[in-house]
């Protein structure tokens, strides 16, 4: 009787099918694994790029607070009010006059702190930083109280203009025209933010202040003119901030609570004072919030404290904070 062939054996036979299908599975799993490692590598760039849109519109808030922090030496927590006064200052002015009009709402805000200036700040200076937080703080709330009266309770629907609606698609990375916008136009006012500071006599004056106010005042400048410009300016900022985010959030009188606990974080992590401190940290913090709201949405509200509180573990005066001496 012949031996049976190689592939009827009971034993080799099934040897060779296994090694095989070993020699196949092999192959199968490696694609699987690479095509779920590119998915996963993928989706952690798209929530990144989302996640910096985020970002920019923090730092544009956090950038503004600590402009009236190391100019004039003061927390402002009524730094939000101010955010949310931007965004229905622009629901007001789109809605009488059209888009054009929307640039005229951070400027609006802006005057508004220069007046809460020169009428409530300007009347603390010297005296301690409590009670400056107390007055903010009643601020705050006397502005989210001034909207639900004016404007009402209800949340205010405000699209994106009509030529920013459409996607743009980089390789992994899909994002609406309007949030590509809300980058360049942030990157542009923290250029132009940048460049005032530095380069022009008013900008100089204002950095000079924040050091010595007594050497500003010897030099004939009218320096609480000086403060009241830079809170206004402050302002602005955040302003700005609330009408990039009015079509990004919705617009109501609770948006500034979302707005100023973020920008606090923000300013800590980045140094006291420090502009490219609170841009990193700003960035930094979207980005880590965009992530965590992916894949961990229970604990994205407390990512960026959980950031914060390590940064200061390592080192407590933030990223690029530096001491910072305060004028009498």
């Amino acid at each position: 009787m012949l031996p049976p062939a190689p592939d009827e054996h009971p034993t080799i036979g099934g040897g060779a099918r296994r090694a095989r299908a070993v020699r196949v599975s092999v192959p199968r799993f490696r694609r699987r694994a690479t095509a779920r490692v590119r998915r996963v590598t993928e989706l952690v760039i798209a929530q990144a790029a989302n996640g910096l849109v985020l970002g920019f519109v923090f730092v544009l808030i956090a950038v503004g607070l600590s402009v009236i922090f190391g100019l004039l030496g003061i927390v402002n927590f009524a730094h939000g009010a101010f955010f949310a006064l931007g965004a229905y200052f622009a629901v007001t002015l789109h809605a009488q006059f059209g888009w054009p009009a929307v640039v005229l709402a951070p400027i609006g805000v802006g005057l508004v702190g220069a007046l809460v200036e020169v009428t409530l700040i300007r009347r603390l200076y010297g005296r301690e930083p409590l009670t400056v937080i107390v007055l903010t703080f009643a601020l705050a709330l006397f502005i989210e109280a001034a909207i639900k009266v004016i404007w009402g309770g209800q949340a205010y629907p405000f699209a994106a203009p009509p030529f920013l609606r459409g996607l743009l698609e980089f390789g992994p990375i899909l994002i609406t025209q309007y949030r590509a916008a809300v980058v360049v136009v942030t990157i542009v006012l923290l250029l132009l933010l940048g460049a005032f500071l530095r380069y022009t006599p008013y900008g100089r004056i204002l950095r000079a202040g924040s050091r010595d106010a007594e050497m500003v005042g010897l030099l004939g400048i009218n320096f609480p003119r000086v403060l009241t410009w830079a809170f206004g300016l402050g302002c602005l900022l955040a302003g700005a901030a609330g009408v990039l985010a009015a079509p990004l959030w919705s617009v109501t009188p609770s948006m500034a609570a979302g707005a100023i606990m973020p920008a606090f974080v923000i300013v800590t992590i980045g140094g006291l004072g420090s502009y490219p401190g609170a841009i990193v940290a700003g960035l930094l913090v979207g980005v880590v919030t965009g992530l965590s709201a992916q894949f961990w949405p229970e604990a994205s509200s407390a990512a960026m404290y959980v950031l914060m509180v390590l940064v200061l573990l390592l080192r407590p005066r933030g990223l690029l904070g530096e001491r910072w001496e305060r004028f009498e």
